[in-house]
């Protein structure tokens, strides 16, 4: 299997979760139980939690370990007192939401200050910004995890995260095309609208 060719699996892999569908999702792992890069494949299913929730991950995983039949690795990180967490994943959001960040976490504190303070130590200190995935593959993950939820305003955000991060116009358009066959019509729709959104954003921007 390519290189190319494992990215694309991962990138329906997100699809498939996001779609709740358990036949789908034994497709998609079953054709990456062959990929070389298995730590890879591990991160996208651990990242899921963060917007799918513990129950889809913990399922997806346990699947996961029946289907492929390897053990769980050792973990990576160990717990801390957060603020390593905080100062990484300060570091992960300036670098998807730019000169946005400070705005970004200005209307999360606005909703609860908590929430500002776990979207940026677990969401992109803890989550987003470990090792085993590079971050553009995990904003085009979530970008194709996000079409399929269709959850238009985030969706919004992390098109332009992996735009920020280095991501180029047909490796969105790539998430995208995987996301595809797992999303209502109405979700599709939906996703199509706002990357058009980005896209002119972008152009008028350049």
């Amino acid at each position: 299997m390519t290189r190319a060719l494992e990215r694309r699996g991962r990138l329906r892999l997100s699809a498939a979760l996001a779609a709740r569908d358990s036949d789908a999702l034994e497709e998609t792992m079953r054709a990456l139980i062959g990929a070389e890069d298995q730590t890879a494949v591990e991160e996208t299913l651990l990242q899921s939690y963060l917007f799918l929730g513990y129950p889809a991950a913990l399922n997806a995983l346990a699947l996961w370990r029946e289907l492929s039949g390897r053990p769980a690795p050792r973990g990576t990180e160990t717990e801390d007192d957060g603020r390593f967490w905080t100062e990484r994943g300060a570091e992960v959001l300036k670098r998807v939401y730019g000169k946005q960040d400070e705005g970004v976490r200005a209307t999360a504190r606005a909703l609860h200050p908590d929430l500002e303070r776990w979207m940026v130590a677990e969401g992109y200190g803890k989550v987003l910004g470990r090792g085993g995935l590079d971050l553009v593959e995990r904003e085009l993950c979530v970008v194709a995890l996000l079409a399929v939820l269709d959850a238009p305003r985030q969706l919004y955000s992390h098109l332009r995260g992996a735009r920020n991060v280095g991501a180029s116009e047909s490796e969105i358009e790539d998430a995208l095309t995987e996301a595809r066959p797992f999303a209502s019509d109405q979700a599709w729709a939906r996703a199509q609208d706002v990357w058009r959104r980005v896209r002119s954003r972008t152009a008028a921007a350049s």
